[in-house]
């Protein structure tokens, strides 16, 4: 556990020192701590965005694709009614998707 926290804070420092590096270009002032800061937490926010939804999806797809297979297994006409609800598990990657390209504009 302890070298999962240091990893973590040493690629967030990482983070904060490419993003600090990267806006002090020819004739540039150096970017304020709190431009630099802002840009951590809106990359931490992607990042967690699209860990929590295709995380959750994934899990979503394996309980319901297991239930589904089951009822499939008994009634074969199911099969088609049941595929729509695989689909909107997978739904939620996409929209996790979409929501972190809307946070990555605002960088």
């Amino acid at each position: 556990m302890r070298a999962s926290r240091v990893s973590l804070a040493a690629c967030l420092a990482l983070l904060a020192a490419g993003v600090a590096a990267e806006g002090t270009g020819a004739g540039e002032a150096a970017p304020s701590l709190a431009g630099v800061y802002r840009s951590v937490g809106l990359g931490l926010a992607v990042a967690l965005t699209m860990a929590g939804c295709v995380l959750g999806a994934a899990h979503a797809v394996a309980r319901i694709g297991a239930a589904v297979m089951g009822a499939v297994a008994e009634k074969p006409e199911l099969l088609t009614r049941s595929i729509v609800y695989l689909a909107l598990a997978e739904g939620l990657a996409v929209l996790g998707f979409a929501v972190s390209v809307m946070l990555l504009q605002r960088i």
